[in-house]
């Protein structure tokens, strides 16, 4: 059954990129004056893609783009969203698969599961809070909130201690590593 989901994945994921490549393909053949606008193909692309294009392009034209830019903008989100759904799948397989096989196992065992599981979180955390200040995201959004409050005891502190490395914050990295450290360790004793 889990390949059989995989595999279903894997198809839908492929069938929407060839679909937004076909769109952003044609799109720029038109912008290029490649093939007519007026022909078959264009007007059957136009058809097909103008359900998915027209709220995108009003999107990016409110964040201030150039709304012929919208078929290239629907090929990048829907390879991110392609690998995201392709790694959100294999992780709930992976993690349906570990809970099947832990049905029969001891304390010990789902001992050291929580606490891999939290180890994981907080490093999670970490990694969306470096990539949220990149993008200049607040932390005081009611979602970023939540990472605050995982990431401030680790790394408020490293912030203190160590020296500045100019517009670098190495604080993130180095409580990255901490934490890679101890649940190295951590998980060797358990």
């Amino acid at each position: 059954m889990p390949a059989v989901i995989d595999l279903v994945t894997r198809v839908l994921v492929v069938i929407a990129m060839a679909y937004a490549s076909v769109v952003a393909l044609t799109h720029w053949a038109v912008r290029r004056r490649r093939i007519n606008p007026f022909g078959v193909w264009p007007r059957f692309m136009r058809r097909v893609g103008e359900p998915v294009l027209l709220p995108l392009e009003r999107r990016v034209l409110r964040a201030g783009g150039n709304p012929q830019d919208a078929p290239f903008w629907l090929l990048a989100i829907v390879i991110a969203g392609g690998l995201l759904l392709l790694s959100l799948t294999h992780w709930l397989l992976d993690m349906a698969g570990t809970l099947t096989a832990m049905a029969s196992a001891g304390p010990r065992a789902w001992l050291r599961l929580v606490v891999s599981a939290v180890f994981t979180i907080l490093m999670a955390a970490i990694f969306i809070r470096v990539i949220a200040s990149w993008f200049g995201i607040s932390p005081y959004r009611p979602w970023m909130r939540l990472i605050m409050v995982l990431t401030d005891w680790l790394i408020e502190p490293l912030r203190r201690v160590l020296p500045p490395f100019g517009m670098f914050d190495m604080s993130p990295m180095v409580a990255w590593l901490v934490l890679w450290v101890v649940r190295g360790v951590v998980m060797g004793v358990l």
